[in-house]
């Protein structure tokens, strides 16, 4: 919804950018970021609770293995963050998220839409067109974006993690302790994996977003911009 109110919104008041892949790089680049502000604290907590093991191992009752996590749930760690640090604990790390995001969201939809206007009108409209084309974006966006998502989830994590020495600050300042510390490959460390969950979301999520608005029989963009420009013109 937001990259199609940025790009009409573009696209009505700078017509001089025309109607190009640069609309769509920018307009992906500002709904993504929206995105995350929206729902950033999701996220964090999310990170949290896949990270809430501590310490070391314990052992229960029957002498088997067990582990102390810091939260009771979702509702516990909403109030525990908030409670240590108000507004801004539950938007811990949503500089590098923002750098990351404004990129990959701007380079996924341009990737995108620029594939799809390079296939043929008479095979545009076939799904494995659109699911390639998307897997090609989502791959080509978390490439190019990985190292920020790591550097965004080890700060998210930084407090919960009493054996980390490294001492996270900023996102400039993580990046360089992190390469410093462990190599700049640590900064790739999970692409392979995240590769299976990224590439086929995008995919899936552009091609149903097509299908969809096809369903509906939504006006095409070109259509609507011209409509709003001429409202605006006889106002």
């Amino acid at each position: 919804m937001a990259y199609e109110q940025y790009r009409r919104h573009i696209s009505c008041n700078f017509p001089g950018m025309g109607d190009g892949p640069v609309i769509d790089l920018l307009a992906g680049s500002l709904s993504g970021g929206t995105a995350v502000l929206f729902t950033y604290p999701l996220d964090l907590v999310r990170t949290k609770l896949a990270y809430q093991v501590v310490d070391a191992p314990k052992l229960n009752v029957k002498g088997a293995m067990g582990s102390e996590h810091a939260f009771g749930g979702i509702r516990d760690c909403f109030a525990r963050t908030y409670k240590e640090a108000g507004m801004r604990g539950l938007y811990r790390g949503v500089a590098p998220s923002l750098y990351g995001i404004f990129p990959y969201a701007g380079l996924k939809f341009y990737f995108y839409e620029e594939m799809k206007s390079r296939v043929p009108d008479d095979y545009r409209k076939h799904i494995a067109v659109k699911l390639a084309c998307g897997s090609v974006a989502g791959l080509l966006g978390q490439t190019f974006t990985y190292p920020l998502d790591v550097v965004r989830r080890q700060m998210q994590v930084q407090r919960l993690r009493a054996s980390n020495n490294l001492e996270l600050k900023g996102t400039i300042g993580t990046l360089y302790t992190i390469v410093q510390k462990e190599g700049w490959k640590h900064l790739f460390s999970g692409l392979s994996i995240n590769y299976l969950k990224v590439v086929p979301s995008v995919a899936i999520g552009f091609t149903v977003y097509d299908i969809m608005k096809a369903y509906l029989r939504v006006p095409p963009r070109e259509k609507a911009i011209t409509e709003d420009a001429t409202k605006k013109r006889e106002s």
